[in-house]
């Protein structure tokens, strides 16, 4: 029989470490932009950060409260309802169009992305799924494709909206929970043997993936256009040096380094903090990590392992992502640092993910 005992406290600490940093930071990245029209408030982002603060809050304490296998007898109703989001949001006039781009659904005044939800959801449904097939998740056939033609499926219809950078982090995310099954490494050949081929596609089949990875393998030739983001995060971080500008004082969000409080936040960081905070935060995301894969380590059952280690994989993708394009490491893509960037589907979500994963350390041995 389980026993319930306290959460894991260092890591509800580090969570609220993590959000009180990107408080701040959203501020700061923001102002600038949230000073002139359409805006006119110098605190319009940050005011709606605080809301979703507040929100992934609660998020997070019912998430806690709930026991972690409920979610499992939910799986399947909660992967039916986010494939039916993922195909609305690509449909004309339900799905907003926002340059070129349709992830985002509408309910009155307030917006959210499905591949969000996704992200999530593939956790919860390929944890239950696997744990249903322990006793034939080494066979290729009957476990390993069905799980791939499911993660294939919510990443395809991510691609379409577009948005490869999200597609790519829930592909990766599913890969390691198959590992943590029992899959056998031997099998990995062939996951990988299929997925590299289907990512050099999905790049250099679209004019726009193609020039941002050709800019990604030298900036310097395309200064004004497809290498500019990366230039300028580049910049950032170069004058932050040793322990940055100060606080608010950084100069390459004055319209100069684009998407500032949201996919590039943590050049802004290192322009204001320099290498002293961005390794900081490197620490508290670090933290963050060691404490999921422990708690993964010492679940009470395969469920519980598999969810607390694909959400811990969830969030270590994605920050590891968005820090590697930031430091010109990785090709630009649209992932968001989790829970600094500005942006309410990621942090409420996020939110919710890390509720269960607190959850599950209260079983834990």
């Amino acid at each position: 029989m389980r026993q319930r005992q306290a959460p894991d406290y260092v890591l509800i600490l580090t969570i609220a470490a993590i959000l009180a940093f990107g408080l701040v930071m959203v501020l700061s990245a923001s102002f600038t932009t949230a000073s002139v029209a359409p805006y006119n408030d110098p605190l319009y982002f940050f005011k709606k950060q605080v809301v979703w603060c507040l929100l992934g809050g609660a998020c997070f304490v019912v998430c806690l409260r709930i026991d972690y296998w409920r979610w499992k007898q939910w799986a399947p109703l909660i992967a039916a309802g986010t494939f039916f989001l993922l195909v609305a949001v690509l449909v004309p006039h339900v799905g907003r169009n926002v340059q070129g781009s349709r992830r985002w659904l509408g309910f009155g005044p307030g917006v959210f992305q499905p591949s969000e939800l996704a992200k999530l959801t593939m956790v919860i449904y390929l944890s239950s799924w696997l744990t249903d097939r322990v006793a034939r998740v080494r066979q290729f056939w009957r476990a390993t494709v069905p799980a791939l033609a499911v993660t294939g499926a919510a990443a395809g219809l991510i691609l379409l909206e577009p948005d490869l950078g999200t597609a790519a982090a829930l592909a990766a995310t599913s890969v390691v929970l198959l590992y943590v099954a029992g899959v056998p490494l031997l099998q990995f050949g062939a996951i990988f043997g299929m997925a590299v081929p289907a990512l050099a596609a999905a790049i250099f089949t679209s004019s726009y993936r193609r020039q941002r990875f050709l800019a990604f393998l030298d900036p310097r030739a395309h200064p004004q256009s497809s290498g500019y983001h990366i230039l300028q995060s580049l910049y950032a971080l170069g004058s932050g040096g040793l322990f940055g500008v100060g606080l608010g004082l950084s100069r390459q969000k004055y319209f100069y380094l684009p998407e500032q409080y949201t996919d590039f936040i943590f050049a802004v960081l290192g322009e204001e903090l320099g290498l002293v905070g961005g390794v900081l935060v490197l620490g508290l995301f670090g933290v963050l990590i060691w404490r999921g894969y422990r708690i993964a380590a010492t679940a009470p059952d395969l469920f519980a392992a598999l969810l607390a280690a694909g959400i811990t994989t969830m969030l270590a993708v994605q920050a590891i992502v968005n820090i590697g394009v930031v430091t010109a490491l990785l090709p630009v893509t649209g992932i968001p640092l989790p829970m600094m960037s500005y942006g309410g589907s990621s942090l409420i979500f996020t939110m919710g993910g890390l509720g269960i994963l607190a959850n599950v350390s209260r079983y834990c041995g």
